[in-house]
């Protein structure tokens, strides 16, 4: 969500309730101190899974397979 949106969402709940937008103003760092432990975990699998398909796919590389999608830019 971009900023410009969230600030506006959030000065709508400002208008209709001002003690939870408050709320949600002081609970949003703690919120974000929380969820960086689970967004470094999904770093790390993310980065096994990475390795992971390089040691399968060495042997074809070694070989000579290219992967005609790396050089088209597609995924």
């Amino acid at each position: 969500m971009n900023t410009l949106t969230f600030m506006i969402l959030w000065c709508i709940l400002f208008v209709l309730c001002w003690p939870l937008a408050l709320l949600a103003l002081l609970l949003w760092p703690i919120v974000w101190l929380i969820s960086l432990p689970l967004k470094l975990i999904g770093i790390s699998v993310s980065a096994v899974f990475a390795l992971l398909k390089a040691a399968l796919f060495l042997p074809a590389r070694l070989l000579g397979w290219k992967d005609n999608r790396a050089h088209n830019g597609t995924n």
